[in-house]
């Protein structure tokens, strides 16, 4: 018998297959992925054709995890969008498709998207 949370995770995981038929990040437009834990959030800007990991950030990284100590995880998760949107901008990425990974667009996902487009990210 599956657990509640097991049960959860793979519908999340077919969702998030559902939206990968679709959407694929390209040299010119790369690719912006978000994964969530219960703590920290992840969020990565991908070329799938090469395969690679241009620019990443989370609330793990050092220099940001001094930045969001104390903070609730929606702050942290806006902080995030916006040191992500920095580095995309420094290596010269200006858009992205947004990939939700599966979750709802609300609460730190929906905080991480609105950081990144302050920060000058179009998606």
């Amino acid at each position: 018998m599956s657990s509640k949370t097991e049960i959860k995770e793979a519908a999340r995981a077919r969702r998030h297959r559902r939206v990968r038929a679709r959407v694929s990040g390209t040299p010119e437009r790369p690719r912006l992925n978000v994964f969530r834990s219960l703590t920290n959030i992840y969020a990565q800007v991908i070329d799938d054709v090469a395969g690679r990991t241009l620019v990443s950030a989370s609330t793990v990284d050092k220099e940001i995890a001094a930045q969001v100590a104390g903070k609730k995880k929606t702050e942290a998760a806006k902080i995030v969008g916006q040191v992500l949107a920095e580095r995309a901008k420094s290596v010269g990425i200006q858009k992205v498709v947004f990939d939700r990974g599966g979750y709802q667009y609300q609460g730190r996902v929906a905080a991480l998207a609105e950081g990144a487009r302050e920060g000058g990210l179009e998606f």
